[in-house]
């Protein structure tokens, strides 16, 4: 009886997470995550899924975040009709987040749909809808930790707290009958794994003596800074008051959910202390406010030392769930912190505060988390002097500043770390969730030091593998690629278009008079008529 998996997404990139099990008695999946980044790989969103939904008989959610649950509504208005596992915590936040999600699909869909309209182009549809959203939630199923449960005939599953998000897990899935000398076969699903000393939450957890591994790597080739809860705050106190000297915004781009209320939770602390200046904290998204709500209701299954409850009712916190509540921030002068969804900069609220704030020097930007390829906080870190937001050239004048010490994933030594704790694995590991030096970084790590270099596997987009053979086998099916490998791992044109407007502008505004104007002009002209030739 064979075995195969797919890999859907999230292989030489950290979006679109999605495995697909194969086997006689049905097929179901790992997370069916939502692709972010360029605009090559979020139009994989609004194409058809490598598999008929229809035949798909059940889904197991490692947690909330939208590149691991994002695709489920459009999974199920397809055809999908099974159960969705996971755990309490992630069905609460799913519960909001999906909802949300289809509602920022059918909102910049619109805004596209306008500015379609204007330029004489047909119109898109969203890739869901709010109410898909909705209807989808019917599906899901609670399970709890560490408690075995049936997913289809032969093939049952726990979830181990992966200490990366509430509520989120690293999936054992046990395949009867599969292994050597009839044995179970046993295939770990990482999820995506926290550092040791994430703020609220507890160490990940895991089992020991698996055939397969698969493991995520989105900071592989990272080794932070041995850091405490009071090195964290301490690093961020003394970017606050760097920023408060601006007199101006700090903007803060923040994942709704648990970057956010750590965030918070730091903040009114430090404040409290007197360790920053007090100053109002907008937390300007509706999603993350209802989030908030989530984690003060599920306190007991997060870290005890944290009193999360009294932190996030701060006086200086401030919810703006309103449109007109949000635009009201942009009267206030003076210092004042303002957090926003999302964390890349790529949607949400944060690109109308960046619009308003991002040329001008009082502003201070506090990057806190990891910025996919791609997406304008990547931009930012990188040190783009200009970008683009919804078709406007935005200079960058503000102070772009980066911390790492929030992040939700662990670094290179803590997933080694992980892996090593999960041997003997006797068949196979496979590195996904990583782009190419990240993934690469983490197999330098562990080849011949944790396991032999051939027993490491790093697929690409919509391989398959046959993991019933003593090792696993790529399958060759009839199938069609759905991007070039290439066109995952790198920036596409639509990048290289918005950097070569800015280019060309900034060449433009430079040239010291119209005459040299005109001759950038007429050089630029003359290569457009020669490539057309």
């Amino acid at each position: 009886m064979s075995i195969t998996i797919q890999i859907c997404g999230a292989a030489r990139t950290v979006t679109g997470s999605c495995y697909l099990f194969d086997t006689p008695a049905g097929r179901f999946l790992v997370d069916c995550g939502l692709f972010q980044g360029s605009k090559t790989l979020k139009a994989l969103n609004y194409g058809a899924f490598p598999f008929r939904p229809s035949d798909v008989n059940a889904v197991l959610l490692t947690h909330a975040h939208i590149d691991h649950s994002g695709l489920l509504p459009k999974l199920t208005r397809e055809g999908f009709a099974g159960p969705i596992f996971a755990t309490r915590g992630t069905i609460d936040l799913c519960s909001y987040m999906l909802p949300d999600s289809g509602n920022i699909q059918e909102t910049e869909v619109a805004v596209l749909n306008r500015r379609n309209a204007a330029r004489g182009r047909a119109a898109v549809t969203p890739i869901y809808t709010q109410a898909d959203a909705i209807a989808a939630l019917d599906q899901f199923r609670p399970v709890e930790y560490q408690a075995w449960y049936p997913v289809i005939p032969g093939v049952r599953a726990r979830n181990w707290n992966a200490g990366h998000l509430l509520g989120s897990a690293s999936i054992e899935l046990e395949f009867a009958d599969q292994g050597d000398d009839g044995r179970p076969l046993r295939v770990l699903m990482s999820g995506d794994i926290g550092p040791d000393a994430k703020l609220l939450e507890l160490d990940p957890e895991g089992p020991t003596g698996l055939d397969y591994v698969f493991c995520e790597s989105t900071y592989g080739d990272t080794d932070r800074p041995s850091t405490t809860s009071a090195l964290r705050r301490s690093h961020l106190a003394q970017e606050v008051r760097d920023a408060a000297a601006g007199r101006g915004a700090l903007l803060i781009p923040a994942f709704a959910v648990e970057r956010t209320q750590e965030l918070i939770a730091d903040l009114a602390d430090l404040m409290a202390r007197g360790d920053i200046p007090a100053a109002p904290i907008f937390l300007d998204s509706p999603l993350a406010i209802r989030a908030t709500e989530v984690f003060r209701r599920h306190t007991a299954s997060l870290d005890p030392a944290v009193d999360l409850d009294r932190l996030l009712t701060s006086s200086q916190l401030r919810f703006t769930e309103t449109v007109d509540e949000s635009k009201s921030i942009a009267r206030l002068t003076g210092f004042h912190i303002i957090i926003a969804a999302s964390g890349m900069c790529d949607a949400g609220r944060i690109r109308h505060h960046l619009k308003r704030w991002l040329w001008r020097k009082e502003c201070t930007v506090l990057l806190t988390g990891f910025q996919a390829q791609g997406t304008l906080g990547r931009f930012l870190q990188d040190g783009a002097k200009a970008v683009r937001i919804q078709g406007e050239e935005i200079k960058v004048g503000a102070r772009i500043r980066y911390i790492d010490e929030y992040s939700g994933h662990a670094d290179g030594p803590e997933l080694e770390r992980w892996i090593a704790s999960r041997r003997p694995i006797r068949r196979g590991l496979f590195i996904v969730h990583g782009e190419e030096r990240a993934l690469g970084g983490l197999l330098n790590r562990i080849a011949e030091r944790i396991l032999p270099t051939a027993q490491i596997f790093t697929p690409m987009l919509d391989d398959a593998y046959d993991l019933s053979t003593a090792a696993p086998t790529s399958v060759d099916v009839a199938r069609r690629r759905r991007l070039a490998p290439d066109a995952v791992v790198n920036l596409d044109w639509h990048n290289d278009m918005s950097k070569l407007v800015l280019d060309i502008n900034d060449q433009i505004e430079s040239a010291a008079d119209d005459r040299a104007r005109g001759v950038i002009v007429r050089r630029l002209r003359r290569a457009l008529e020669q490539a057309g030739t």
